[in-house]
């Protein structure tokens, strides 16, 4: 707290009041430790620290060593609603000189501060006066940076910073063991995985080395050779990206995206294996639907992945077709098609991590991780992704995103015409 551009705290409240706190905090501890969700774990948090420290409202930053930057990860009352994921440099920022320094900071008047980055205040249209800035701190590391925003009544003291900071501690060994437990189990889950490809690759390479194969068998064994290690590859690429969305290493751009314009993108990269199955492909998208703010690529993902399953689990003949809407704050990304669906009892578990339909793997050796992938960058901007099926008469996915600002009339896509 020795730093000339900070005041010192005005005195600490009365004893009774701080113990009172303190045993706040010690019911609040045990709801961090208990919750093994990095998601829910980073909100109970937020909403822990504007509770102690009686502000405005409270913000949680994680440092990302690849770009050098911390990121909001959780926020309370009104910074919540259009934080997101942004970015705040080190360099340049209170909480970037809490983070370098490893030092708790109290700016009582932050227009006064050179190191105030003003440009989140900017984003969300709220009104910054004061900030009292915690290291996360755990083992000599440093994991980010918790902020409480604006004191309700009078301003920040000394048992506010104490109190912060004690949960600060408490709050960065529960983020240390959440991640850990993710990846844990993540790598349990994906050793277990591993056993099949590996059992078959085993076998066929036994049988490669007998002399007496025939000629044909020895070709059809390197056919599954092939595939195998083909599906190892794809299981390798989507479990290193699914365990990077769950640890909340991966940065998300934040920019208006029109979610037509993604779908005619989308549609014209599948398009060629759409004829090859002879699957009509259908849009119906709303020139006035707003744009939604997210990362481009990531969305563009999610309906690749979306379309792709469409076609794969569809029937000869069959149709997809891809709507966009407008439903309240919400703009939703549904699409149709005219597969065989999915079984009820397989529903609440389609988004799972390794799950595959079982009547379905057989049509498919997918690896059980694209939909737990989209279901994470879903999340990651805000929204939810949702699926309804019925057997026999195919199956629809639903995307659901905040609505961003509304469309320019001269950049709305024109929808597609049906396409076979």
């Amino acid at each position: 707290m020795n730093d000339p551009q900070s005041q010192g705290p005005p005195p600490s409240a009365s004893y009774p009041r701080l113990l009172h706190r303190y045993e706040r905090l010690l019911e609040l501890s045990s709801d961090l430790v208990s919750t093994l969700d990095l998601d829910t774990l980073l909100q109970h948090i937020v909403e822990a620290a504007e509770e102690l420290t009686e502000s405005e409202a409270a913000s949680l930053l994680l440092y990302d060593p690849q770009s050098d930057h911390l990121y909001f990860e959780a926020a309370t009352g009104d910074l919540a609603l259009s934080l997101g994921r942004t970015m705040v440099p080190t360099d340049g920022s209170i909480a970037g000189w809490v983070f370098k320094e490893g030092k708790p900071l109290l700016v009582p008047n932050v227009l006064k501060d050179p190191r105030f980055f003003p440009e989140v205040d900017v984003l969300t249209r709220f009104e910054t006066s004061s900030i009292l800035g915690v290291p996360l701190q755990t083992k000599g590391k440093i994991l980010g940076v918790i902020e409480a925003v604006n004191k309700r009544n009078g301003l920040f003291d000394e048992d506010d910073l104490r109190v912060l900071e004690t949960l600060a501690a408490q709050a960065a060994i529960a983020i240390e063991n959440t991640r850990l437990f993710r990846q844990s189990d993540l790598v349990a889950e994906m050793v277990h995985e591993l056993r099949t490809p590996l059992a078959a690759l085993t076998a066929a390479a036994h049988l490669l080395r007998r002399p007496d194969l025939p000629e044909e068998q020895r070709a059809n064994l390197g056919e599954t050779i092939f595939q195998e290690v083909q599906r190892l590859n794809g299981m390798a690429s989507d479990f290193l990206e699914l365990a990077r969305l769950e640890s909340g290493r991966v940065r998300f751009d934040r920019e208006p995206v029109h979610l037509g314009g993604l779908v005619g993108e989308c549609l014209a990269l599948i398009q060629p294996h759409a004829e090859a199955q002879n699957i009509t492909l259908e849009t119906q998208i709303d020139p006035d639907v707003p744009t939604v703010v997210g990362d481009r690529n990531r969305l563009k993902q999610i309906m690749l992945n979306l379309l792709t399953n469409a076609i794969k689990y569809n029937q000869p003949g069959g149709r997809v077709v891809v709507r966009v809407s407008r439903s309240g704050d919400e703009v939703l990304l549904a699409v149709d098609d005219t597969g065989r669906g999915i079984p009820a009892e397989s529903l609440p578990h389609i988004f799972e991590r390794f799950y595959r339909v079982p009547d379905q793997e057989g049509l498919s050796h997918g690896t059980g991780l694209g939909l737990a992938i989209a279901k994470r960058i879903a999340e990651s901007h805000q929204g939810t992704i949702e699926v309804a099926s019925e057997p026999g008469k195919g199956s629809t996915f639903t995307l659901r995103l905040p609505a961003g600002p509304p469309t320019p009339p001269g950049t709305r896509p024109v929808p597609l015409h049906p396409k076979r």
